[in-house]
């Protein structure tokens, strides 16, 4: 991305998670101290290119899933830049009627956004802090989108790692499972790399803290698990990304081991 087309507000010095991601998936929408956060990264968790198709593999997997059960609300938080196969998509090619929310903190993901979404009137992006969760739920704007009474799917794809007080993590999350209806659901995907030397961890820190995250943390798989308490977890549970549902789509091979684990809770 050219730093003469930055939006009002927007400071290309300052690395964003989001065009960072994009950097990872092969996109265009990123700038220099994007792509150098980007490589610091790649220097730490070599095989962070690869979690990242692989969590965009799951958001897919998991859509047609939901779609395939007849959820046709979807509400994707820290939904990031748009890319192939974004979740209205998915949901629309199997159910035209689907509708679909994308949130976002970032000027740059919510211009983009916009402009791709704007002939399509089942589909909104806002502006929202996921940290501020109650106020996100309560704005006007996705009431009059999503019908909450109704089952609606809450998406929170590569997010949470970026909220690293457990505390608050599990009150965002508790927040929005309370939104649910039976029927509804909530779809989580989150870093979990296992052991890691502490100096490169405290590379990587220093890394995002760079950006507007407060921070980034790992969470084991029985960590991850915690969030769906009160929910019925889908079969096969909670498990590295690739080997959620691999028959739905075809799945990259792992290379290196997992760095991503993910899964989808029901309330009944």
């Amino acid at each position: 991305m050219s730093e003469n087309m930055v939006p009002t507000g927007v400071d290309p010095s300052i690395p964003s998670v989001a065009r960072i991601y994009d950097y990872y998936l092969g996109g265009k929408d990123n700038f220099a101290a994007d792509r150098a956060a980007a490589e610091k990264i790649i220097e730490i968790l070599p095989n962070v290119r690869q979690v990242a198709r692989e969590n965009r593999e799951f958001l897919i997997r998991t859509v047609t899933h939901l779609s395939r059960q007849g959820v046709r609300q979807f509400l994707d938080i820290g939904a990031g830049l748009p890319t192939q196969r974004n979740v209205h998509q998915v949901a629309q090619d199997l159910a035209p009627e689907s509708r679909v929310v994308y949130v976002d903190n970032d000027p740059i993901v919510m211009t983009h956004a916009r402009a791709l979404l704007a002939e399509n009137d089942r589909v909104l992006a806002v502006g929202a802090d996921l940290r501020d969760t109650e106020a996100l739920l309560d704005q006007h704007e996705i009431r009059a989108h999503l019908d909450f009474s109704r089952p609606v799917a809450i998406l929170l794809l590569g997010v949470l790692h970026f909220i690293p007080d457990d505390g608050e993590a599990a009150k965002i999350v508790t927040t929005l499972r309370s939104a649910l209806t039976p029927g509804g659901h909530l779809v989580i995907s989150h870093g979990s790399v296992g052991e890691i030397d502490e100096g490169r961890a405290q590379e990587g820190r220093q890394v995002f803290a760079r950006t507007a995250a407060p921070g980034v943390t790992s969470r084991t798989p029985e960590q991850v698990r915690a969030f769906f308490d009160g929910l019925q977890l889908a079969e096969p549970g909670v498990v590295p990304l690739h080997e959620w549902r691999p028959e739905l789509e075809p799945v990259l091979a792992p290379e290196g081991g997992a760095g991503a684990v993910g899964g989808v809770g029901r309330l009944v």
